[in-house]
């Protein structure tokens, strides 16, 4: 019971964070160790990075939708 409790609050916490536009950091390095094993992941501050680039533009400028 314990568990399950702790594995639904991750959940909750991870759908939370992805709601207000914070990028999973934990879940990318699964990927990355999942999907391709001999790439370095990004640390997290180059993740966050490239995450709000992705997000509002980034070096572009202003960019919407």
């Amino acid at each position: 019971m314990c568990l399950n409790f702790l594995g639904m609050g991750k959940f909750l916490g991870q759908t939370a964070k992805l709601m207000i536009g914070v990028p999973d950091y934990d879940n990318y390095v699964a990927h990355m160790k999942r999907v391709h094993p001999d790439e370095q992941p990004m640390s997290y501050n180059e993740f966050f990075r490239e995450r709000q680039e992705a997000r509002y533009g980034g070096k572009g400028g202003f960019k919407c939708c």
